[in-house]
């Protein structure tokens, strides 16, 4: 049974891991049930938020320009904040892919054991309405001061596994063990000159401000960047 691990959560600016960013990671260090240290880091990803993810964040693209820090420090002290540690979140995987896929781009080894509380909700609580973290947090009376806020998704999701440990762990101890987390991100390919090319073109014809540093930029998240451009904007008259 699993009673020290890193509790972590991700505020993100999608859903697709190849071309969505980390803007905020959050964690807590729990140690035979007691939290004893946590992580909080907003992350610069020098682009502005959509209207939707600084809505249902509460993170301004100010916050970010303000406090944030650049995502390779971000990832390499996260990466040593959880070296030695299982792993726990709510909906585990889609944290642990975005960050296995930041670590993997920055060379860094990030392979874990987990416990999804997501996993646990569906087995002991099924007479739940849903099993989101909201509901885990109502159905155990805790109060999450800032959902959708990383550090404090962290600490709800801690709570209610310590919960279910005292509800459900004494009759079900394997279920409390942890398993290995598999994913493979996919090679990160640069884009390509003429992409590139193109959306600095792009930029200039519609009089946009130039934002991205193109030198980061993925072929997936530049095909991503024209299309919503021309979306937006329309293409150029030649």
């Amino acid at each position: 049974m699993i009673r020290t691990y890193i509790c972590f959560d991700l505020e993100t600016t999608g859903l697709n891991v190849e071309s969505d960013e980390i803007i905020e990671v959050g964690a807590v260090k729990v140690v035979e049930g007691r939290l004893t240290e946590q992580f909080t880091c907003f992350v610069n990803i020098h682009k502005p938020l959509s209207p939707f993810i600084s809505d249902l964040t509460g993170i301004s693209d100010a916050m970010l320009q303000r406090e944030g820090y650049e995502k390779q420090a971000v990832i390499e002290e996260f990466v040593k904040f959880c070296d030695g540690y299982d792993l726990l979140g709510h909906n585990l995987m889609f944290d642990y892919k975005f960050m296995k896929t930041a670590a993997s781009f920055y060379g860094l080894p990030f392979e874990k054991n987990g416990i999804d509380t997501l996993d646990l909700a569906r087995k002991f609580l099924p007479e739940l309405p849903n099993k989101k973290l909201g509901s885990l947090c109502e159905h155990y009376q805790y109060r999450n001061e800032k959902a959708h806020r990383a550090v404090y998704d962290a600490k709800a999701t801690a709570y209610c596994y310590e919960q279910m440990i005292r509800q459900f762990g004494r009759e079900n101890p394997d279920a409390f063990h942890g398993n290995p987390l598999f994913y493979r991100p996919k090679k990160w390919e640069p884009a390509t000159i003429r992409q590139k090319r193109y959306l600095n073109d792009l930029l200039k014809y519609h009089k946009i401000e130039n934002t991205t540093d193109m030198e980061q930029l993925s072929k997936s998240e530049a095909s991503k960047l024209i299309d919503s451009i021309i979306l937006k904007h329309g293409m150029m008259n030649r």
